[in-house]
């Protein structure tokens, strides 16, 4: 751990969490960046397993458990709870999937957001539906496969393009949003801390990887995490105040790089490869023409 990093743990042992888990190490590194004032909403997703069985959890701050579509409702009530009791100084952070947010409760966070709460919402993205058997999200990414996207004789693997739900934060004005990895965790406490100064909605989507569901090794959380940035997977930006600024990694490797160690790729053949490179590169590109603008 980096020694700019918060020592407090407000994750404590006993969690349920797979070896290797990117979305237990995305909330940890969250609540060190929030601290000890805050109170997290967590809708069906595999954090609603992690914390432990009831009435016992991991986490050493209030937590509320919700219905899948309901997190982006379940913070704005806390949020107005809240600030009903002088307590405006706690941070209310909905903590979700992408499953919860990016399809069943996508309408919920856009609610919130335009209602202008001043709330947090972190989408930690393991890219499917994980912990109900590895079907496919809006934001699994082109090619991957998943158990409702199975390689066969028909090669049925996705074949549609990631959803990026920050990208839909910022077309909807929303006055900070950023996404981030635990590949980089000083520049995810960095986001964090940014985020907890502003008044308002606010949204950070975390590429979270998961051993099962990517079908890795599970001591390579943090190179695969890493290899997204350095491959232009999934670009690291920031938006605020309009104005978005984007992170060029200090060095970039090819897209088999990433790819080659995870078993949901393996089916992919050289033209579909090639496919996949020119979207990423046009996505890229893209976000290089909004940062300029």
């Amino acid at each position: 751990m980096p020694l700019t990093f918060p020592k407090e743990e407000y994750m404590q042992k006993g969690h349920s969490a797979c070896a290797g888990c990117g979305a237990t190490l995305s909330m940890r590194y969250v609540l060190k960046a929030l601290g000890p004032k805050s109170v997290v909403s967590v809708p069906a997703s595999c954090w609603a397993v992690i914390p432990g069985e009831f009435p016992y959890t991991s986490l050493n701050i209030p937590m509320l458990y919700t219905t899948f579509a309901s997190s982006g409702a379940s913070i704005s009530g806390l949020r107005e709870g809240l600030d009903s009791q002088g307590k405006e100084d706690y941070n209310v952070v909905a903590f979700a999937g992408d499953g919860g947010t990016a399809d069943i409760g996508l309408q919920g966070l856009s609610a919130a957001m335009e209602r202008g709460h001043n709330v947090l919402y972190v989408m930690y993205d393991n890219e499917a539906y994980m912990n109900t058997g590895i079907q496919r999200s809006g934001s699994t990414p082109y090619g991957a496969w998943t158990t409702t996207t199975p390689v066969g004789i028909k090669r049925d693997y996705k074949k549609s393009n990631k959803k990026f739900v920050a990208d839909l934060m910022i077309a909807q004005n929303v006055p900070y949003v950023a996404t981030a990895t635990i590949g980089f965790p000083e520049d995810l406490e960095r986001k964090v801390a940014t985020a907890k100064l502003i008044k308002g909605p606010k949204f950070i989507q975390i590429l979270s990887p998961c051993p099962p569901g990517w079908y890795y090794n599970s001591s390579d959380t943090i190179k695969i995490s890493r290899l997204a940035v350095e491959a232009n997977v999934f670009p690291l930006y920031e938006y605020r105040n309009g104005k978005l600024t984007v992170y060029k990694p200090a060095k970039t490797v090819p897209l088999r790089d990433y790819l080659s160690l995870q078993g949901r790729f393996g089916h992919l053949n050289d033209v579909e490869i090639g496919e996949i490179e020119r979207a990423l590169e046009e996505r890229w590109q893209y976000l290089l023409r909004r940062e300029k603008d």
